[in-house]
């Protein structure tokens, strides 16, 4: 059974600094939390703007291009992992939030956030539940933040090879956790998800192979 579309989105505000904000990487059990702020630019209008996670990789790596080089403004934001232990996750993905609005180089004058909920500051704002399909400067942002996390996953398993960062994007599947259990934890793990505790007491740390300068110096 097929569900009804979404009924479109009518903003409370008509001007034309409209922000839309969205993040990714929540779920993940390794690396930051990542959000974007986009101010499209009607003047110079993006075709095929929608949510980041129903597009394939070369069509959000096109559009990641042309959202950064068309739009009035874009931002990032990031809350890394270390904060998100600190925080929790939610109040990490608020203040990440934040971070990528106050970083715009024009300041909004309305802000539209994906999900139910915005976070506690000074713009005003509403919630836009699955924005990120409703909206074009929320499905913007969407793409913006999916591709820079993706590429970090990317530099990552490069750097901590082994964990299929690459594959998975940090998402607790079967290999990651398996991993996790085999290799021990990286430093860019969120210590205060469970699957990473339970690594941490069983294995500890991700244990290097140190091999001294000189392989003689004992002989």
């Amino acid at each position: 059974m097929s569900r009804a579309p979404l009924p479109p989105f009518e903003c409370r505000y008509t001007g034309q600094l409209l922000a839309g904000v969205d993040e990714v990487g929540r779920g993940p059990l390794i690396g930051a939390v990542v959000t974007a702020a986009v101010i499209l630019d009607p003047d110079n209008p993006i075709e095929g703007l929608t949510d980041s996670k129903k597009l394939t990789e070369k069509r959000r790596e096109a559009l990641y291009e042309e959202i950064t080089r068309k739009a009035l403004s874009w931002n990032l934001g990031r809350c890394e992992a270390h904060e998100i232990d600190e925080l929790n996750i939610y109040q990490a993905t608020m203040v990440a939030m934040e971070r990528a609005v106050a970083g715009l180089s024009v300041a909004p004058e309305y802000v539209v956030v994906d999900g139910n909920r915005c976070p506690k500051w000074h713009w005003p704002s509403e919630p836009v539940v699955k924005g990120d399909l409703r909206v074009a400067e929320i499905s913007a942002a969407s793409i913006l933040a999916k591709v820079t996390r993706d590429r970090e996953m990317a530099e990552l398993d490069q750097q901590w090879p082994g964990y299929g960062l690459a594959r998975h994007k940090g998402y607790p599947t079967p290999d990651h956790l398996e991993a996790l259990h085999r290799l021990g934890v990286t430093p860019q793990h969120r210590r205060s998800f469970r699957p990473v505790r339970e690594a941490l007491d069983t294995v500890g740390e991700h244990r290097e192979m140190v091999f001294p300068t000189d392989l003689f110096e004992n002989l």
